[in-house]
């Protein structure tokens, strides 16, 4: 079967490429070899909506295996206190990939860890999620130029090559269509907050090949809370959010999820404990006002159930006076260096992407105190 990527509405022409131009500042000479094959490759999305980004295979050059370095390292000095990154634990070391390294790039693999691993953020639908790439016979992740519903489509660097739209989890499309993609748990913050919780990070230094200017976002306004405007249109905004509010979203193996909204997560006091379920298991979401962060942590340590509060600005267990880090790491009390299971699936994205890829999603709101009866 021949797929053909369908044509960008005029209506949006300039802005898509400007948008694109400036992400990628690289030419293209327009062709999708993915989806111009002859082969029986199929698509279980409807390719009606697989676009072209405005820039060919690879016209966004992922990174692989980038230099990493001390937060304090002249490499790093491009990160600001306040960029956002996504930071993680693999094999006992802690890293951060900033977003302004992926506002360039949207995908970073790295193939020396003990996992496959595929950093990707798409700055469209404001999606950021880690994968481990074994599902995918651990090849490394390109990005196709292809787009979805407005959101990245990675590829494999395979002879047979599948596309893997970010925010379904799975190849799509090739011969690897249906396939799942595990993912690994991260957190997104701002910068200051995760050097404060680990100081001895790595981060992406950009002392050698990386020559881009990675303190420009070059998406203009496009983040602007109640900016309705997308690169290609999406049909039946859910309007129950601001389009471009960022929200934790947990997606249930069942279908649909739950979406914890940050203006909401920030309606009270620094921080916040949120107690819920998800996928049929009990979870708290950490909120932390100055990190911009929300954490997704089953309840449970060594068997046995917690319940959260915040007192003093301090996330402790109700069950020991235990103090708990924002990604629920015990810091002191009974169980101080026991930690708490972060959710996985858990990812942060503008909240028109979420209720676009999760439909039948919940909604956390924070709830309103209960107004005192009039003397």
């Amino acid at each position: 079967m021949r797929y053909t990527p369908a044509k960008i509405p005029s209506g949006v022409v300039a802005f898509a490429l400007g948008l694109m131009a400036a992400a990628c500042g690289d030419s293209s000479d327009g062709t999708f070899p993915l989806l111009q094959r002859e082969e029986d490759g199929t698509c279980s999305i409807p390719e009606s909506l697989i676009v072209s980004g405005g820039v060919g295979l690879d016209g966004i050059p992922a990174l692989s295996d980038p230099e990493l370095v001390d937060a304090d390292d002249p490499g790093a000095s491009y990160v600001r206190t306040w960029d956002r990154v996504i930071g993680m634990e693999i094999d006992g070391t802690y890293m951060a990939i900033p977003h302004n390294i992926l506002w360039w790039h949207e995908i970073v693999n790295f193939n020396t860890l003990s996992i496959p691993l595929a950093v990707t953020y798409c700055p469209l639908t404001g999606s950021s999620m880690v994968f481990d790439r074994t599902a995918a016979g651990g090849a490394e992740f390109g990005v196709s130029g292809l787009l979805f519903q407005n959101n990245l489509i990675l590829y494999d660097r395979t002879e047979e090559q599948s596309l893997w739209p970010q925010m379904m989890r799975g190849a799509r499309c090739g011969p690897l269509d249906g396939q799942k993609l595990e993912m690994v748990a991260a957190v997104e913050m701002r910068w200051d907050a995760w050097v404060e919780l680990h100081p001895d990070t790595k981060v992406i230094s950009i002392s050698n090949e990386l020559t881009r200017n990675y303190q420009q976002y070059p998406y203009g306004d496009y983040e602007s809370l109640n900016n309705a405007r997308t690169l290609f249109p999406q049909d039946d905004f859910d309007d129950r959010r601001p389009p471009k509010e960022r929200v934790l979203g947990i997606p249930f193996a069942t279908g649909g999820g739950i979406a914890f909204p940050f203006n909401a997560l920030d309606s009270g006091d620094d921080r916040m404990v949120v107690h819920s379920r998800a996928d049929g298991e009990d979870i708290v979401v950490f909120w932390d006002r100055n990190a911009k962060a929300a954490v997704a942590l089953r309840t449970t340590v060594g068997g046995q159930p917690l319940t959260f509060e915040v007192v003093e600005g301090r996330y402790l267990d109700v069950e020991t006076g235990s103090e708990w880090s924002l990604e629920g790491h015990a810091i002191s009390g009974s169980l101080e260096g026991q930690r708490l299971t972060q959710v996985p699936e858990a990812y942060v994205s503008f909240w028109f992407a979420w209720a676009t890829f999760v439909p039948d999603t919940d909604l956390w709101l924070a709830q309103k105190p209960v107004p005192e009866p009039a003397d």
